[in-house]
């Protein structure tokens, strides 16, 4: 095969960076698959739009099936976002035996096992290495590089506007409302941010990285999250006197064949290698029964680290076309879900309190965990001169999560204690 067409469903930043790649790297592209890749048809909105890339203007289209039901082209490209538009066209495409390449994490996250039987029922290839991590390979790390490993955890830092909010707060001590207020002027955070602060997006991702690290079908439902809105100044300040660092962190794990999945602020040690990953970058760090621990670490998003990861796609599907194997990577979840429960989920934890600036406060306390037998690691007492309160502060020592929520309430009911302002894990201990 000399030539491969190639359809885009979308022309905004990956879109162009597809583009670009695909302009710009042509030869190299030939030589890695032995044929030329042309772009054939790109589906816009709005095809008088003003773009960076104007040699392709008579290649443009407002007509999806232009691209979807062309004969002749071979493999679409979705980088247009949404999800039921794009579940749909990409389901036209397959139909059509047209093999397909997808950013889009939202779609797989909720779509993605049903679009991959059609892909297989059909003989085609869909592939979604750019829906995690932007240009980080860690789809394909998974399923290649660690494919004879067992892995037994994942912690990621997959969203780079919470890192860049968290990191900025950090480092520059400012309020959650100044940063993310910079984080949309700058570009990292959209005039909604909803999606990134309440951790809806890594909960996706981290969706899509469960289904391929451990074979088991999971959904979003089964995925505990919570946001980094309340994460606030005083709870940065005193991590950082304990030595952690707090971001908002993906965790999967399996154990015993019971599976726990969430998205949540999590304090980690200063020396963990995650703890040092700022701003808008992304890192997901793995344990492998044999291989130990790894990192994967690199850009999470932007124009063409995305893009790399589409064109990366797309020579894979160049390749297997060229030895007549299509179809037959797809990775459908094999084995059966069992979510862990609230008593085998294991973690430290990290309390701060509000409590009566008053003798014997504190001993009612750490009086109260030893009455429930749970240690504690770490206690800091500071007055709060201009409210008459203390502020204290407390890393448990391990204990199941039933535990825990028990123990919170008995603390929140307790007289000498006005309030209890946080609570997060404590990860990487270990």
């Amino acid at each position: 095969m000399d030539k491969l067409s190639v359809g885009l469903l979308g022309f905004g930043t990956v879109g162009t960076g597809v583009v670009h790649l695909l302009t710009n790297e042509q030869e190299k592209f030939r030589q890695q698959t032995g044929t030329q890749i042309l772009i054939n048809k790109i589906l816009v909105k709005d095809p008088d739009k003003i773009r960076k890339i104007d040699q392709y203007n008579q290649l443009l289209t407002t007509e999806p099936s232009d691209i979807v039901d062309n004969p002749e082209i071979d493999i679409v490209i979705e980088v247009m976002g949404g999800i039921e538009e794009s579940r749909k066209h990409i389901h036209t495409a397959l139909k059509n035996k047209k093999h397909v390449i997808t950013a889009n994490k939202d779609l797989m996250a909720l779509h993605g096992s049903e679009l991959l039987q059609a892909a297989a029922n059909q003989g085609c290839d869909l592939y979604y290495e750019a829906s995690v991590g932007g240009g980080i390979p860690i789809l394909r790390g998974l399923t290649d590089g660690l494919a004879a490993d067992r892995i037994k955890k994942l912690i990621g830092i997959v969203n780079g506007t919470t890192n860049y909010i968290l990191s900025k707060m950090s480092h520059h001590s400012v309020s959650y409302e100044e940063v993310l207020q910079e984080a949309q002027s700058l570009g990292f955070a959209e005039s909604d941010p909803s999606s990134d602060v309440e951790g809806l997006d890594a909960a996706r991702k981290m969706v899509i990285l469960s289904h391929l690290a451990y074979s088991i079908p999971v959904t979003l439902d089964d995925v505990v999250v919570e946001g980094i809105t309340h994460v606030a100044e005083e709870d940065i300040l005193y991590s950082k006197k304990l030595g952690y660092t707090i971001k908002l962190v993906g965790i999967a794990e399996l154990d015993n064949g019971e599976i726990d999945v969430r998205v949540a602020p999590t304090l980690l040690p200063t020396n963990h290698p995650l703890a040092s990953v700022d701003n808008e970058y992304n890192a997901i760090y793995v344990y492998g029964h044999s291989v130990g621990e790894t990192m994967f670490y690199g850009p999470g998003a932007g124009e063409l680290p995305t893009a790399i990861a589409v064109v990366s796609d797309l020579i894979s599907v160049a390749k297997n076309m060229k030895h007549g194997i299509n179809g037959q990577h797809i990775f459908l979840p094999q084995n059966e879900k069992k979510l862990k429960p609230a008593d085998s989920i294991e973690s430290q934890y990290f309390l701060r309190l509000h409590v009566k600036d008053e003798p014997g406060a504190l001993s009612k306390i750490t009086g109260l965990f030893n009455e429930q037998e749970m240690s504690l690691q770490k206690v800091i007492q500071e007055p709060i001169v201009s409210k008459k309160l203390a502020e204290v502060v407390i890393i448990t020592h391990t204990t199941n999560q039933q535990r825990f929520e028990q123990i919170y309430q008995l603390l929140a009911d307790l007289d000498v204690v006005i309030d209890v302002k946080s609570n997060y894990r404590v990860e990487g201990m270990n």
